[in-house]
């Protein structure tokens, strides 16, 4: 009984290890992400890849109401998989973050600077007591002097560097797909061809609604997100659009999931 106890102290206080080395909040944080629906990102010779399932719980929801994937600045974007309202304190604190740079030095932030500018503000919340880690991870791709980069961050605050990544659910078996297809020399199409054919490996049925795509090309540096036409062009001609009826199936399956997880 005693070491229930014991267990549960350390349980409710973030700023306390317990006697193995462990946040507990921390590990909680990173189950939070593991139930979000997918992120991918891709970091090809041409740019970087950033492809969300945004998955519909019902046909009467606006799609656009669905946010996974955001504009940082004109060069970053950046994807999450957990909690879509943390995502967006994140997202806000990285818009600040880069405007700051332009303003203050006239010149855009480097991806790396912003990545770490952002893991080190979530770490703050492992150190403080009375507030929660955030219950989120962040693909954030973009390009710095020409060259494309790829990040994860941790609900722990550390950052990651990675040439594809995939967040979220189902992570082992995307991230499966991504090592077994993955050539850095792809141009951009066909990283978006391969993010979409990793998320083809755990969803029976891709739509143009339930997929968001963005691309942040490495000659202009410029970020751009996909319309449901572009997304179903590619679909279609590499044979992976879903039967209509299917995706349906799939959004009421999906309706009992936590709205606030995506």
């Amino acid at each position: 009984m005693q070491g229930q106890n014991q267990q549960q102290a350390y349980d409710r206080g973030i700023t306390i290890f317990s006697p193995d080395g462990r946040l507990y909040q921390v590990e909680y944080a990173r189950e939070a992400v593991k139930r979000g629906t997918p992120s991918i990102g891709v970091r090809t010779d041409g740019g970087v890849v950033l492809l969300v399932d945004k998955r519909i719980s019902s046909p009467l929801m606006e799609e656009a109401s669905v946010e996974k994937i955001h504009k940082a600045d004109n060069h970053v974007g950046i994807a999450s998989a957990g909690h879509v309202a943390d995502a967006r304190q994140l997202i806000d604190f990285a818009r600040r973050d880069a405007q700051v740079e332009r303003v203050r030095y006239d010149q855009p932030i480097g991806v790396e600077t912003l990545t770490k500018d952002i893991t080190d503000h979530i770490q703050q919340y492992t150190q403080v007591g009375g507030a929660r880690p955030f219950g989120v991870a962040l693909l954030i791709g973009g390009v710095t002097n020409g060259e494309p980069r790829l990040f994860e961050t941790d609900p722990s605050g550390t950052p990651y560097e990675w040439k594809a990544i995939a967040i979220g659910e189902d992570r082992s078996t995307v991230q499966g797909y991504l090592e077994d297809h993955y050539d850095e020399s792809l141009p951009l199409d066909e990283g978006v061809e391969l993010a979409l054919r990793a998320l083809g490996e755990i969803r029976e049925s891709l739509q143009p609604e339930g997929v968001g795509v963005a691309t942040i090309d490495a000659e202009t540096g410029a970020f751009i997100e996909l319309s449901n036409d572009e997304i179903r062009e590619y679909l279609v001609e590499h044979d992976l659009l879903g039967d209509e009826t299917a995706g349906d199936a799939d959004d009421a399956d999906g309706a009992d999931d936590d709205a606030t997880e995506e």
